[in-house]
């Protein structure tokens, strides 16, 4: 992670908790769905983030 960011205990404990669902699944089809679940919530972050940056941009 960039210097400055760090994740809060509970976030350390969800990504703890995710990675080791993703290591006992073995059914591939889980593991698409897994996969995509976390490809859409990356992109949902990437675009609030996006919007908190223009809306510091612009002074609001």
């Amino acid at each position: 992670m960039p210097d400055g960011i760090q994740l809060t205990v509970s976030q350390q404990f969800e990504q703890e908790r995710l990675t080791r669902a993703i290591e006992s699944t073995m059914d591939p089809v889980q593991l698409q769905t897994l996969a995509k679940q976390l490809l859409q919530a990356w992109q949902s972050q990437r675009a609030a983030t996006a919007w908190i940056i223009r809306q510091h941009a612009e002074g609001i």
